[in-house]
């Protein structure tokens, strides 16, 4: 099985197609007359929801700590974010079949479990540190010193370029 299928087989990655879907849905009933809806919620809802699938595929795809979390933030915003808006179309008299409303929330609780079961199962141990400080695993701080400093890299050793002239490029 491929790495891609692989992440397409995670719950997660499955449950967050799920929301895709649910979300695909609950747009298709806002009423295409009503134009303030669908240039904001409705545009921000499917922003959201095709952010969480392709998050979730580069963070398996990045084995790094750092990566992941970052990819993670990113993820938890926009469900969040789904969640709010669309609760708001709780209020809209327009929109009649409000049980889209309540799965879609539903699904995004059950999103939310697997989320953190997701993230606890992070590599703390594989990461590049983060000098900004957002993403580094617990115990590193960003004003350490990074051990990755210490390892000697000529970058014409790696490249295989003999030309220190850099005024070329």
């Amino acid at each position: 099985m491929s790495e891609l299928d692989q992440t397409y087989n995670l719950p997660i990655y499955q449950k967050a197609e799920q929301i895709f879907k649910l979300t695909e849905g609950l747009v298709h009933i806002v009423p295409a007359d009503n134009e303030f809806l669908q240039e904001t919620t409705v545009r921000f809802m499917m922003e959201n929801a095709m952010i969480i699938p392709v998050k979730i595929a580069g963070a398996e795809a990045g084995d790094l700590y750092d990566l992941r979390m970052e990819n993670a933030a990113i993820i938890r915003k926009a469900a969040r974010e789904l969640y709010v808006q669309a609760g708001s179309l709780r209020f809209e008299e327009d929109i009649k079949d409000k049980d889209y409303i309540l799965l879609l929330r539903e699904t995004i609780d059950e999103f939310r479990e697997l989320f953190i079961d997701w993230v606890a199962g992070f590599d703390v141990w594989n990461y590049i540190k983060d000098s900004w400080g957002l993403f580094n695993p617990p115990g590193v701080n960003a004003r350490d010193k990074d051990p990755d400093e210490d390892i000697p890299f000529n970058p014409n050793d790696f490249f295989g370029t003999e030309d220190d002239d850099d005024d070329d490029l």
